[in-house]
């Protein structure tokens, strides 16, 4: 299963007004990161950065200006996504803005059925709360220090860690991990030892004579066709 763990970063908060100037993918194979990664800043044209959003992600107009629109990312966009799931936390408003881009273009919507929202999974999951992307860092013990701003990358790299977690914890998420010197990679040769040995003493029976009798006598009435007859 494929999936793209995602965030966007956006002008203001009216989907139908504002526009997205930030996308940041992870892929996930059997949630699995593979190392690819789709980034992107997006001209809005002539929508400018609401000051209260400016102070969640610092994407500045001046910044924006030279950056591609929209319409000349899309087709990399979605040939990215091609085929995946597509997860967000708190994925309704992503999908919002994502598909009002898209409207614009005259390009279908992403249908609901391969959208993921961890935010609500993270509710069901901990129904106690918080469940922002900050307090599930906190709760897994990922570290998000160098996390001042949002970015759409750097969420979805945490939020990717976060997922996993979600879904069984670390030992899924070795891949998100750096690999300590001398353990092996993905790829490389293992050398396998048998470490199996003989006893030199064998184990004292946990059953007693009597017991062995009596189930014996039991397998004996229940005839040749009984299933315990063949560990008699």
């Amino acid at each position: 299963m494929r999936e793209i763990i995602f965030d966007t970063e956006t002008t203001g908060l009216e989907f139908k007004n504002d526009r997205v100037i930030e996308i940041g993918g992870i892929e996930l194979l059997n949630h699995f990161p593979t190392g690819r990664s789709f980034h992107v800043y997006i001209n809005p044209g002539d929508r400018r950065v609401h000051p209260d959003a400016l102070a969640v992600h610092g994407i500045t107009d001046d910044f924006l200006k030279d950056k591609p629109t929209f319409n000349r990312i899309v087709d990399e966009l979605l040939e990215f996504f091609d085929g995946a799931r597509w997860v967000a936390h708190n994925a309704s408003f992503d999908m919002s803005f994502i598909n009002a881009e898209f409207e614009r273009l005259g390009r279908p919507p992403v249908p609901a059925e391969v959208v993921i929202d961890t935010l609500a999974l993270a509710r069901r999951k901990h129904p106690m709360g918080p469940n922002s992307l900050d307090a599930l860092c906190r709760r897994y013990g990922i570290d998000n220090s160098h996390r001042t701003k949002h970015g759409a990358l750097l969420d979805s790299e945490l939020l990717a860690e976060v997922y996993i977690e979600m879904l069984g914890g670390r030992q899924a998420a070795f891949g998100l991990m750096p690999v300590e010197e001398g353990r092996p990679q993905h790829g490389e040769e293992v050398e396998v030892i048998d470490v199996r040995y003989e006893r030199l003493r064998a184990l004292p029976p946990r059953i007693s004579a009597t017991e062995q009798d009596g189930h014996a006598a039991l397998v004996a009435r229940l005839g040749q066709n009984a299933i315990w007859a063949k560990y008699s």
